[in-house]
């Protein structure tokens, strides 16, 4: 330290007091050999110097001051990371510290020092080599003159601040908003890595150099995109990325801001972060006057995530856009073929309804119920004409070719015609219908056949949706065109499926009825049709208070001259439409009673002529009851058990599914035969069916004869099933004793499976105590015993507590191996079938065996059912013999409680 000595005469800063308070840069700076300087000892120093050295120290801002000619620097604290490695330089001269960097400094220093005014240089990019490498920085620097005693510039004094994170940070920015600008133009990737690319081009400092492979179809790297090098200098396809940083490398390439040679590059994977799928890689390479720290990882980490996300947006946007096209496409072809099926029905249709009008039309007289069942033809016929005719017009709307002729028309008089046709049916109903359309200021342009379309379309939903109240109807001039309102006191809608009300093909889900018929297409073919008058329509709705719609199209102006002495009026497919209304909320009248009757048939069915019909054919045998839906039905079978339950599938309120499970969930109920028909054909149909424990199962359409032929059978089984047997053949099962299982017969060459089995059959053993549920019945060999076979199985599932669904399966399965015994046993040296159920030790078998000759099943026998639908449930196997053939069920169990002695 230099000695102690006293304040000079001008009461300059002390030298013991000069460097204290100064941190680290003090303490260096009073241990320095000064004298060996051209400053001399410190006690030498003029005050001026020692003020300015005072300063320097106080201050908290990096701050440095050079001193004569020599340049010899003083510097705080703040100041030393500014040089790094070569910190401590006090006392050094400032242009050989600062050597790389003082062709920046020189001249604003110089110049400071020699017009006595202070420079400003924000964000000064310098050149430092403070951490082992050539850096680039960047300062915002102020240099001002140091003044002597005597009052000339005797040295420099520079205040700084380092920029370089913020310079960094902004410039970053800027390239990640380019990437993200330029992933938003899509297209297919070879375009969309070009202009990402492009964009990563704007940024040679912090990615001199980069590559994009991407996966191929075989799972390689293949390059797809390059910036900053030439492309064919890299590898076109490539099995492992880590080669590809020392490939890139290996070029020669130079960079950064002082273009030094880029000598370290990275590969950063490029992978969706929804599903992780791997999309391919980026390899960049980094600057060389940039350490490749934390923060320059997940900048180049950042800009791989622009590339996925562009990437990925592209993809999904290109596949998203062949979506689209392949639906259009489809559904191109379906309004082809809408149009097309439409015009060839035309023609049949044509040849039916022509003859059947033609013989109503007839004065001549017809045979009795014969005009009955001519109309009820020529009705159901014009309703299928009604759907072929809305099926053009949707086909005609979406290919374009639909066009108003819109003619001068009185359109408060013909909607007021248009609305009076469907009064008697709303009346009938119950229902008010109020009609107010006062005359317009002048005549409207519309197209009179697509005005009856939307005024009877939005009457017909009023009609099936209001159960109570009524519906009203007003025309009102708007000013410059005319609003039809339709106001109903019906179910409602609920809110959020009012967007999809005129969706095509569309239904509320759980909406309650008159039926559940329609096609879906009627509110939207009202909006199509009013948007080809210039118009819109909408709907406001509460649910249980009822909807209203408004449809609103303009005066317009006439396509075609109207013809004064004939005004339109309703046609005759609006009174058909009336007409089919009236019969389906007419109310209906049980048939007579035949006589000798001693079954009832419950019809169940939502359309109105379908139940006429289903009552025609089977009330001259039968005492027939009819309801509307499932919900009649149950409230009709608690007041009066029927013989048999004949339902359709598809019902408002409660559907034929739902009505057999009650009637199966109640023991009062639960025997009751059911037969379902249903408009669902095919063998997935009747599975469904069956599996839900249902007796018998006929897709529409339907011979008369074969309808009347089940329900007779299921009669007969009902009766059966009631009556005490007076045949010769008893009509209930009979319970035989346990007995030893029988030998197994020797395998033999008339040995046939259903289907293919692994095991050969077996018949059931004998029960074991507390373990397995046993029982053994004989059956006459009749369709009738099916029933019978059905209502001891469930009561042995429900002893054993078998799964419901299982108990479901193993039930259809074992009906059918009685069915086929019935139907093959041919000459039975006995006429009985003999079944034995097991359900213990884990598994359930069943063993069906009759007393005949196996027969071949020829194609009028095929229920659609037999083996097929017997393996989808169970390993089924037969083997015939010379006494019979014995069909095996086996099929693993799959819950219910531990058995008895079994392992938990």
């Amino acid at each position: 330290m230099a000695p102690d000595v006293p304040s000079d005469p001008e009461g300059s800063v002390a030298v013991t007091d000069l460097f204290s308070g100064g941190g680290e840069a003090g303490r260096l700076m009073a241990s320095h050999d000064w004298s060996a300087t051209p400053l001399g000892p410190v006690e030498t120093w003029p005050a001026s110097l020692r003020y300015a050295v005072r300063t320097v120290l106080a201050s908290r801002f990096p701050m440095v001051l050079t001193w004569g000619p020599q340049y010899l620097q003083f510097y705080n604290d703040g100041y030393a990371p500014f040089i790094g490695a070569k910190h401590p330089a006090i006392g050094e001269d400032i242009r050989v510290t600062l050597a790389e960097g003082w062709a920046a400094l020189e001249g604003p220093v110089e110049h400071a020092m020699a017009t006595r005014e202070a420079s400003w240089l924000p964000r000064l990019p310098l050149l430092l080599e403070r951490a082992g490498y050539r850096e680039e920085t960047y300062f915002t620097v102020s240099h001002a003159p140091a003044f002597g005693d005597d009052g000339r510039v005797a040295g420099m004094h520079a205040v700084c601040t380092e920029v370089t994170a913020e310079v960094l940070g902004e410039r970053r920015q800027r390239l990640l908003h380019d990437l993200s600008a330029s992933g938003n133009q899509l297209g297919d990737d070879e375009t969309l890595l070009a202009g990402l690319c492009g964009a990563l081009a704007t940024d040679p400092l912090d990615v001199p150099a980069a590559a994009v492979y991407l996966h191929d179809e075989g799972g390689r790297l293949s390059r797809a995109a390059v910036v900053g090098c030439p492309a064919d200098r890299l590898p076109a396809t490539v099995d492992d990325p880590a080669e590809l940083p020392g490939r890139l490398t290996d070029l020669a390439l130079v960079g950064g801001f002082w273009q030094d040679p880029v000598t370290e590059a990275v590969v950063l994977p490029l992978t969706a972060t929804a599903g992780g799928d791997r999309l391919g890689v980026l390899v960049a390479g980094t600057s060389p006057n940039r350490a490749f720290d934390a923060e320059y990882r997940t900048f180049l980490e950042l800009v791989a995530g622009q590339f996925v996300s562009a990437l990925g947006n592209a993809r999904a946007f290109e596949a998203e856009r062949r979506r689209a096209e392949s639906l259009a496409e489809l559904d191109r072809a379906k309004t082809a073929f809408f149009s097309d099926v439409s015009h060839e029905l035309r023609t049949p249709l044509t040849l039916l309804l022509g003859p059947i009008a033609d013989v109503l039309e007839d004065a001549g007289p017809l045979p009795p119920g014969a005009r009955d069942q001519l109309a009820l033809a020529l009705r159901n016929g014009q309703r299928l004409q009604r759907l072929v005719n809305d099926l053009m017009d949707v086909a005609s709307i979406e290919a374009g070719r639909a066009t108003a002729v819109r003619v001068g028309t009185d359109l408060a008089d013909f909607t007021t015609e248009l609305a009076g046709v469907l009064r008697a049916a709303a009346e009938r109903a119950g229902l008010r219908l109020t009609v107010d359309c006062p005359p317009l200021p002048r005549p409207v342009f519309v197209d009179p056949r697509m005005w009856e379309k939307v005024v009877l379309n939005l009457l017909s939903n009023a009609v099936k949706y209001t159960f109570v109240g009524g519906i009203s109807v007003a025309l009102r001039d708007t000013g410059d065109g005319v609003a039809l309102t339709v106001t109903d006191t019906g179910i409602g809608i609920p809110v959020e499926e009012l967007p999809r009300v005129f969706d095509r093909f569309h239904r509320v889900p759980g909406s309650l009825g008159r039926h559940r018929e329609g096609t879906g297409i009627g509110l939207a073919l009202v909006r199509e049709l009013v948007a080809l008058h210039g118009g819109s329509v909408t709907v406001t709705s509460e649910p249980g208070r009822g909807s209203t719609f408004t449809a609103t199209i303009p005066y317009g102006s006439p396509d075609a001259e109207g013809d004064a002495d004939h005004p339109v009026g309703p046609s005759e497919m609006a009174r058909g439409t009336a007409e089919a209304w009236e019969q389906e909320v007419t109310p209906r009248e049980q048939p007579a009673v035949p006589a000798g009757a001693t079954a009832t048939v419950l019809v169940v069915d939502d359309n109105a002529d379908m139940r006429t019909y289903l009552t025609r054919l089977l009330s001259p045998i039968w005492r027939v009851r009819t309801c509307t839906n499932g919900e009649e039905a149950l409230a009709a079978v608690a007041e009066e058990l029927p013989d048999v339950v004949l339902t359709d599938v598809m019902m408002p309120r409660v559907d034929g599914f739902e009505l057999l499970r009650r009637l199966r969930a109640d023991p009062a109920t639960r025997g009751i035969p059911v037969v379902m028909l249903t408009a669902r054909a095919g063998q997935e149909a009747a599975v469904e069916g069956f599996a839900a424990g249902v007796d018998d199962y006929l897709a529409k359409p339907f011979q008369a004869a074969e309808l009347v032929a089940r329900v007779r059978v299921a009669v007969e089984r009902a009766r059966g099933g009631r009556e005490e047997p007076t045949d010769e053949l008893p009509t209930r099962p009979l319970n035989l004793p346990a007995t030893p299982a029988p030998e197994r017969p020797a395998p033999s060459p008339g040995v046939r499976d259903l289907v293919p089995a692994s095991r050969p059959p077996a018949v059931a053993p004998p029960p074991e105590p507390a373990q397995v549920h046993y029982e053994r019945w004989r059956f006459p060999a009749t369709p009738q015993s099916v029933s019978a076979l059905r209502r001891a199985l469930r009561r042995l599932f429900a002893t054993a507590e078998l799964d419901e669904d299982q108990a479901y399966d193993l039930l259809l399965a074992a009906c059918e191996a009685v069915t086929n015994a019935v139907e093959h046993a041919q000459d039975p040296t006995e006429p009985f079938v003999d079944v034995a159920a097991e359900v213990g030790g884990g598994r359930v078998l069943i063993t069906v065996r009759d007393h005949g000759q196996w027969r071949e099943r020829v194609p009028s026998m095929d229920r659609g059912r037999g083996s097929t639908l017997m393996s989808a449930f169970a390993d089924i196997s037969a083997v015939p013999s010379p006494e019979g053939t014995t069909v095996t069920i086996r099929v693993p169990r799959t819950d219910g409680p531990p058995e008895a002695g079994a392992p938990a």
